[in-house]
């Protein structure tokens, strides 16, 4: 970079080069707290200020001046003197008595990062020889490094460098200084700049599917590490933007990028975040909270605040920092326990950690002596901003690839699952039709409440060839997909003996589900309806039926499917009045628990039994729901009834 600092100086104008660039040396200065605007004047009794070789930043006085004195003869013969001034600070300057510049804001001390300046000097403020230079400064940063990491193009960026020369020169002079400045970095840019686009990616494949949490935190973290990295970009450039925009981006992209970091390693590990790294990122986000805060304060406690944000709460806050990079190895562990398929994921993501880890210890000579490490230390500070930036954009890389395949896979997976819940749906709609097949005279009203997608709950509602109303309901053994498939098995199996009686069609549906080998059982009541009145009923395990209240007692054969002794089922024969209610019940109802534990029971059941099927059903839903719920209530009214 030195080259091309050189290439630049060669391509001005060749009358450029024979002029020089005068520094002014601090040995000809001399600096006093305090704001007087007449410290200005070209003659001013100078005695009790001291050598600016002596001066050192009081956090009790964030107000000073200083004054040179050099021979500048040599700018009145130029084409188009000036004065370079190199501070981050709010200043004025003055040329022999006279205002020639100002940068930033006196009352507030806030300022530009455009911290090298070329001011013209006006040919009037040069007849004086020599020359005097003033300068009122109003210091808010004890040191602007203390925030973040901006690479500055100074030395001591505190203190003020005073340069004098052609406007030309000195422009080359600062842009060889900024480009220098550029290249030690350039590696960190040109990964983090990478980082940045990878993430809006991760931050899109987020935005199509919502339930990667992993996605989105790493793309925050991306995206984060990029804004900072743009910010010391912008810095280190002397691009002429506001401190205080500086430092609030900082501070906000900061905190958000720890935070991310952190919970991506938990969250790939399916783990939630230990208290003891929530209080390691507390101490992360200390720094910049703090930082951001001392935004809002006066210029009289703001130099106090950032010197002590400086000298204890920053080494702090980096070893925070510095901790958190053991996450991975907390996240992950016991390593052994890791399928194989996630392994390279979780190599990357300690490799993360373990560059965060470096990268930290390594910032502050506070936290060098806290961790009792050799000074030496603090030269791999370079080293490791670059091994960091290169892990970061390689790990990015890696498990933006590695998450891309699972995000692959599992989208693969809900296809296959969309597709089975389709199935099921369909299921479902076979086991709980919508609407219900009614004989003339014979009022059905159904409401079925499915524990899951599907149940194993199911019904049929049938008006046979010769008038009769068929009434099965049934409850198979578990939940889900496996109970759904034995219900749809049973209603299957009922379909073509409409001729048989309900006991015989329960001993049909007993061989049903034994040769089907399925396993478990069912519970089952078929009940055939006259359009007299009268009532067949079989039962099979299940629940017995409701009439005004009172419960029907029918002799219960055992469920349907285990054993084939059961081969024959009694029958129950009684008739209902016009305008009574049968009502039929799946254990769901009585099994309701409530948050106590306390069942719905069967006393409820039978005081309930005389409502409608959907206030029974919400009342046992209502109640705590444990299983599937299925209610049936049929009401008898003859056709001439209904008519009258």
């Amino acid at each position: 970079m030195r080259k091309l600092a050189l290439l630049l100086l060669l391509s001005l104008p060749f009358p450029a080069l024979a002029q020089s660039v005068l520094t002014i040396d601090t040995r000809q200065c001399v600096w006093r707290t305090g704001d007087d605007p007449a410290w200005a004047a070209l003659t001013l009794d100078e005695t009790g200020w001291q050598p600016y070789t002596q001066w050192k930043l009081n956090p009790d006085e964030p107000r000073y001046w200083v004054r040179c004195h050099a021979d500048l003869s040599a700018l009145s013969r130029m084409e188009h003197p000036a004065i370079q001034v190199t501070l981050y600070a709010a200043y004025q300057l003055y040329l022999n008595g006279e205002l020639i510049g100002s940068a930033g804001n006196l009352r507030s001390g806030f300022f530009s990062m455009n911290a090298i300046r070329n001011f013209p000097a006006p040919a009037s403020s040069l007849t004086s020889q020599p020359a005097t230079i003033a300068v009122r400064t109003a210091y808010r940063y004890s040191d602007i490094t203390s925030g973040g990491m901006l690479q500055l193009p100074v030395t001591k960026p505190s203190s003020a460098s005073i340069q004098a020369g052609d406007a030309a020169m000195l422009s080359a002079v600062r842009t060889s200084a900024v480009w220098m400045h550029l290249a030690a970095p350039i590696i960190d840019f040109l990964c983090y700049g990478i980082n940045g686009i990878l993430g809006c990616v991760l931050l899109g494949q987020f935005l199509q599917d919502r339930s990667r949490r992993d996605l989105v935190l790493l793309s925050l973290y991306s995206m984060s590490v990029a804004a900072i990295y743009t910010c010391n970009f912008c810095g280190s450039a002397l691009l002429s933007y506001s401190t205080w925009v500086y430092l609030a981006l900082y501070g906000i992209v900061s905190i958000v990028g720890g935070i991310a970091r952190t919970c991506f390693w938990f969250s790939v590990a399916h783990r939630r975040v230990p208290s003891f790294f929530w209080l390691l990122l507390g101490l992360h986000c200390l720094r910049f909270l703090l930082m951001d805060a001392g935004l809002f304060l006066p210029l009289s406690s703001s130099l106090w605040f950032s010197a002590i944000l400086s000298r204890f709460v920053a080494p702090a806050s980096v070893f925070g920092s510095a901790a958190s990079g053991i996450a991975p190895l907390i996240a992950f562990w016991p390593f052994r326990s890791i399928a194989r398929r996630r392994r390279p994921v979780v190599l990357l993501c300690m490799s993360q950690g373990a560059s965060i880890i470096l990268f930290y210890s390594t910032r502050t000579a506070s936290l060098v002596h806290f961790l009792g490490l050799s000074p030496n230390v603090l030269q791999m500070g370079n080293s490791a901003t670059y091994v960091r930036a290169f892990v970061d954009a390689a790990v990015l890389i890696a498990l933006m690839g590695l998450l891309s395949r699972d995000q692959q896979r599992t989208a693969r997976e809900r296809a296959e699952l969309a597709g089975e819940m389709h199935a099921a749906s369909e299921i479902q709609r076979m086991l709980a039709p919508a609407k219900v097949d009614a004989a003339p005279g014979l009022k059905i009203d159904v409401a079925f409440h499915p524990m899951r997608e599907v149940g194993g709950d199911f019904y049929l509602c049938r008006v046979l060839p010769e008038g009769r109303q068929r009434v099965v309901v049934g409850d198979v053994s578990g939940k889900g997909s496996a109970a759904a498939m034995t219900a749809a098995l049973l209603l299957g199996g009922a379909a073509d003996h409409d001729s048989e009686s309900p006991a015989l069609l329960l001993a049909h549906l007993n061989r049903v589900v034994l040769d089907s080998h399925v396993g478990g059982f069912a519970t089952c009541l078929c009940a055939d309806f006259a359009s007299d009145g009268s009532v067949t009923l079989a039962n099979a395990g299940h629940l017995a039926p409701y009439v005004g209240g009172e419960e029907i007692g029918t002799p219960s054969g055992l469920p349907l499917g285990l054993t084939r002794q059961q081969e024959t089922y009694v029958e129950t024969r009684f008739s209902l009045a016009p305008g009574e209610t049968l009502t039929l019940l799946s254990d769901g109802v009585v099994e309701a628990r409530d948050a106590s534990g306390e069942l719905f029971g069967f006393d409820r059941a039978r005081a309930i039994s005389i409502h409608s099927a959907t206030q029974i059903a919400q009342a046992a839903k209502d109640h705590g729901q444990e299983d599937d719920i299925t209610v049936l209530t049929l009401t008898f009214a003859p056709v001439g009834v209904a008519h009258a």
